[in-house]
């Protein structure tokens, strides 16, 4: 990740110059300046190029004078229209347009500090790369960028907005690297060790082991991991930033699945795209890059996050199809298909945060049916929630971010879908409306608490570059949750 940098706005002697550009404007401040300095090199480029700063317009000038080693215009669309959202996109587009620069200069003095925080959230963002695992990747293949300097009208008021978007911006990277790593490295024990570094954070780190999850009845959880050599894990992380020492009230509770490795069990997978299944803990990737997030920027509001940690797997003592378990709410389910297994962990998950932690209210996040991506692709998650409230909070976080969410409905009608003879329910419906069933499944052990189930399944890796993420493990989920607690949970 390139260092940033807010600095008073003066034209750089060398390295290249990013001019983040409305529409129809002409060249003013910092730009003005290196238009001049080149001669009306860059005026006469930018209109040879017919560039007019439409949004995701770029135009490249190479070696234009004064030193510059190339100029990049960036589009930033109509002014009136330009939100943070806009600028972090932008940002994106300048991180790979100066990849293979030294050091990159952002003439951001005509913009508010506010976008100009927005703008280097965006390059940051889009940096990632998860490469720990590349021997042998050719030098011209690795970017070469190592500081990007914006240079702003108001440095000071920069910086004080560019820091809790840092602290989300790492955030992010933790969740990226935990989902991004392979299932032989991240265990359910080593995903639980990582959530330890917290604690610097000033996060509590409590870890549950099989023993402590059996004396709580966790018939369910340790179900699905029963056919594993790899023993299970359960991780609650409590962040007290509104209590402050004192008792703290009740909290805003964020769930997540986490199997470190999806088999199907003994209805087991296809093997084409089985290596994906890394990532079906990307729910519980989010909760701990969202924890660290809160705590990175210090949110003044009381929180926990719990994931339960697991690996789905076929063998001699691997959970069956009709095998019937009890839930720790006492709540027993007959097990139809045991690649639904997300939604038997959270069961447990939702129901210990219930009894321990007596939630406000609970917002859980799962990798959790394909059937959610059938119905939105890959553009929206899934959102379903018994509280109108809460989602409409949701909703309008993850437009200010761009991480959007459809809601789904509810109802008494696919909750008879998942009926079972011999239990109180099964664990699957059926295939017609599969993410719902699943979700009505969630929602029997909610206690009628306010809840919101987020279906990642279609969100959480991207095959493709997006604007503010590289192909690989997109994060979902971290900074429109932060969002939300920034908006409405901070006291």
């Amino acid at each position: 990740m390139p260092d940033i940098a807010f600095v008073k706005s003066a034209l750089p002697r060398a390295g290249a110059l990013v001019l983040p550009m409305t529409e129809d404007a002409p060249l003013a401040g910092l730009a003005q300046q290196a238009d001049e300095a080149t001669g009306g090199a860059i005026g006469r480029g930018l209109e040879a190029a017919k560039f007019k700063g439409r949004k995701g317009q770029t135009a490249t000038l190479w070696a234009p004078g004064a030193g510059l080693s190339k100029v990049v215009a960036i589009g930033l669309g109509k002014p009136a229209e330009l939100l943070a959202v806009g600028a972090e996109a932008a940002g994106g587009s300048i991180a790979g347009a100066i990849a293979q620069e030294r050091e990159a200069t952002v003439a951001a003095d005509q913009l508010t500090p506010a976008l100009a925080a927005a703008l280097a959230l965006g390059a940051v963002l889009k940096s990632y790369r998860f490469d720990r695992y590349r021997t042998k990747e050719k030098e011209e293949d690795k970017p070469k960028i190592e500081r990007i300097a914006l240079a702003v009208s108001d440095v000071a008021k920069a910086k004080a907005a560019f820091a809790p978007m840092q602290a989300v911006a790492d955030g992010v990277f933790l969740t990226r690297d935990l989902v991004s790593e392979p299932p032989n490295v991240l265990t359910p024990v080593e995903c639980a060790e990582r959530c330890k570094a917290l604690t610097k954070l000033g996060v509590e780190v409590e870890i549950l082991g099989p023993k402590d999850m059996k004396k709580l009845g966790f018939g369910a959880l340790l179900g699905v991991a029963q056919g594993s050599a790899e023993e299970p894990r359960m991780v609650v992380m409590t962040w007290n930033g509104a209590s402050k020492g004192k008792k703290a009230g009740k909290p805003v509770a964020f769930i997540g699945k986490g199997v470190t490795f999806d088999t199907g069990g003994i209805s087991i997978k296809p093997a084409g795209g089985m290596e994906d299944m890394k990532w079906d803990m990307a729910g519980a990737g989010t909760v701990i890059g969202l924890m660290a997030a809160l705590a990175g920027r210090k949110a003044k509001a009381d929180v926990v996050g719990i994931v339960g940690l697991v690996e789905n797997m076929p063998s001699g003592t691997a959970q069956r199809p009709g095998d019937v378990v009890t839930t720790a709410s006492g709540q027993t389910v007959e097990v139809i298909n045991t690649d639904a297994e997300g939604r038997l962990v959270l069961a447990d998950v939702i129901h210990y945060c219930i009894e321990k932690h007596d939630p406000r209210l609970m917002v859980d996040l799962a990798t959790l049916t394909g059937a959610i991506i059938i119905a939105l692709g890959h553009e929206h998650a899934g959102l379903f929630s018994n509280d109108d409230t809460l989602a409409q909070r949701i909703e309008a976080a993850g437009r200010m971010v761009g991480e959007a969410a459809w809601r789904m409905p509810l109802g008494d009608a696919y909750d008879k879908q998942i009926r079972s003879d011999i239990a109180d329910m099964k664990n699957v419906g059926g295939r017609p409306g599969g993410s719902i069933t699943a979700a009505q499944f969630i929602q029997r052990f909610v206690q009628g608490r306010p809840w919101a189930h987020l279906d990642i399944a279609g969100t959480a890796w991207t095959t493709k570059d997006t604007p503010t993420a590289p192909k690989g493990a997109t994060a979902y989920g971290v900074r429109l949750l932060d969002r939300m607690v920034a908006e409405h949970y901070e006291g």
